[in-house]
């Protein structure tokens, strides 16, 4: 099952629909923009982000079977609340940002995403996968 809520404009400061899954805070810094974007219970590997048409999507994914090998031994969950499945979370950063512009940084359950100052971009378009340190 996959979350999803819709595309997020990160230069409007609207709070209707703040979403209960990838909670993010979205600074200016150093002339750069920082989305400071929590998903905890995922790893690195879980996570995506990709730039399509000045749209910045983050997908986390997992999957849980019923009984995980831990070592030589089975565990087997009566009951599991955590998330199985994903999230995913859309912003609207602009056509002017490319690939090259973003870096993101995954750690301690949160993704840190820079983006280049739109302004200072030049026009892009296709779909390219940031990748996540």
């Amino acid at each position: 099952m996959l979350f999803e809520d819709e595309t997020i404009n990160i230069f409007d400061n609207d709070m209707v629909g703040i979403p209960q899954i990838m909670r993010t805070d979205i600074q200016e810094k150093d002339g750069n923009y920082l989305l400071e974007i929590e998903i905890p219970g995922f790893s690195r590997e879980d996570v995506q982000a990709e730039l399509v048409d000045g749209r910045l999507t983050i997908i986390a994914n997992r999957k849980y079977d019923d009984a995980i090998e831990q070592d030589e031994t089975k565990i087997h969950y009566i009951r599991r609340e955590r998330l199985v499945g994903g999230c995913k979370r859309t912003f609207y950063v602009g056509k002017k940002v490319k690939q090259e512009d973003i870096t993101a940084a995954f750690k301690d359950g949160v993704l840190n995403i820079i983006i280049a100052n739109p302004e200072k971009a030049v026009e892009g378009e296709e779909r390219k996968r940031i990748p996540i340190k």
